[in-house]
């Protein structure tokens, strides 16, 4: 039986970028492992953050967590553009995954939004 959050289509769409993010740095050289490392643990913890925030009891815990969620989601961003900059990716890949950011973003001040207007 999957966890509850595991439903939830912001946290299928976080996990599968972690997943694509994982494969894009896979042969990123061996120099830039602080950027591989950097990008793959601010990918994880959206989803990860996702999870803890939907296993808390209070909306303030829940809604702590989603927000840090997307403050991983705004940390990709200059990671990614590095990469870019640096040849690791190419124009388009650095624009498709920043189209699935944004939208993770959206999703999760959704979230955030959903919960503010749910009564305690």
């Amino acid at each position: 039986m999957p966890f509850m959050f595991e439903k939830l289509q912001v946290y299928q769409k976080a996990i599968d970028l972690a997943d694509e993010v994982a494969s894009l740095t896979e042969d990123f050289p061996r120099g830039y492992y602080f950027l591989t490392d950097q990008l793959n643990r601010a990918s994880l913890s959206i989803a990860a953050n996702i999870a803890e925030g939907n296993g808390r009891f209070t909306k303030a815990d829940r809604k702590n967590f989603f927000a840090i969620a997307r403050g991983s989601v705004q940390e990709c961003v200059p990671l990614l553009e590095l990469a870019r900059r640096r040849k690791l990716i190419s124009d388009a890949i650095c624009l498709k995954v920043r189209g699935e950011l944004e939208t993770i973003a959206k999703m999760l001040s959704g979230l955030i939004a959903g919960l503010d207007k749910r009564q305690a």
